[in-house]
């Protein structure tokens, strides 16, 4: 019997990988960049499966190119904001995504960054490594205090009380706010406030919230001037929740303390973008989950549920599970 047919938008990682080709006829896109949408639509037709990344639209004109017999799509993601889910239900055609298995590797990147952006660790060693240190002094790279702060967290779910559990052990006050919140961990006490509150009391600020039409934009310049100057605004959620205009004359300005970003809009962040010549600015390369075990957690999950819509199964993590409601 014949193998289906799938596309993989990039190479995942070997656990994942040896599963689809192990049941798959599976053509990779092999190249380190993500395909353009052209090649996507090329590529895709008459599959029956396609698994992707959270860097590929898989939009309307996708589905239709592929065609009828296109079973499943898996994203390697928590995320499915890069997946037209409507258009994904009229076909009745289920979405996968991977979650929980990110939320300790994000929750460490995200306090890293608070961290690091806090005692000013990123400039520190740019400093040293440009020749800059002369003497030891006491106000040489002053930073801001973590123990008796307070951390407003912006999205309660796994990955915001998994922070909010890290908080604790510092002794941080911690408040948060979201529409539809999760009790904290066991041992950590948080409160709920509004936005406006949380933007006006908190001295870290992390964001863990998905995008939505809601949350696009959520971070403006109206926003950002409820803050504290010594506020330090911390996002690995995701890119456009950010009005990086905004934030760059802020963190200009000495609007606020700083700021450290692991996702931006646009991905990647062009060299030339201004918020790139701030010492009070962390950028890294959308890293949050990139620890080796989670990673290949996700390969391996993502992978699953490609198989699991190829047989026709309930894939295990479903982000639109009314396409099985008769």
């Amino acid at each position: 019997m014949s193998k289906p047919k799938v596309f993989l938008t990039r190479r995942i990682l070997p656990k994942g990988l040896s599963l689809v080709e192990e049941f798959c006829a599976a053509e990779i896109w092999q190249d380190e960049l993500p395909p353009p949408h052209d090649e996507i639509l090329a590529r895709v037709r008459g599959m029956e499966g396609l698994l992707c990344l959270l860097t590929d639209r898989i939009d309307t004109e996708i589905m239709d190119a592929a065609g009828p017999g296109l079973r499943v799509i898996s994203s390697c993601s928590v995320g499915v904001d890069n997946v037209d889910l409507a258009a994904a239900n009229a076909r009745r055609i289920p979405v996968g995504n991977t979650p929980g298995v990110l939320t300790d590797a994000t929750a460490d990147l995200a306090f890293a960054l608070l961290l690091a952006a806090a005692r000013r660790v990123v400039e520190g060693d740019r400093f040293v490594k440009n020749g800059n240190w002369k003497t030891w002094g006491l106000d040489l790279m002053l930073g801001a205090d973590l123990r008796g702060a307070t951390l407003g967290i912006i999205g309660f779910g796994r990955i915001g009380r998994a922070v909010a559990q890290r908080a604790s052990g510092f002794s941080m006050n911690i408040i948060f706010t979201d529409p539809h919140p999760a009790e904290p961990e066991a041992g950590v006490e948080a409160k709920q406030v509004d936005l406006d509150t949380l933007l006006m009391q908190s001295d870290f600020i992390s964001l863990h919230c998905p995008l939505t039409a809601e949350t696009q934009g959520l971070i403006n310049e109206a926003a950002i001037d409820k803050m504290k100057p010594t506020a330090v605004l911390v996002n690995t959620s995701r890119g456009p929740v950010m009005d990086l205009a905004a934030l760059y004359k802020a963190l200009r300005t000495k609007r606020i303390f700083a700021a450290a970003l692991d996702v931006t809009q646009p991905e990647p962040l062009p060299p030339d973008n201004p918020l790139l010549t701030l010492e009070n600015c962390i950028v890294v390369p959308h890293i949050a989950s990139a620890s080796r075990q989670t990673r290949e957690k996700m390969s391996l999950m993502s992978a699953q549920n490609l198989i699991a819509g190829l047989k026709g199964e309930q894939l295990p993590n479903c982000v639109n599970p009314e396409v099985y409601r008769k």
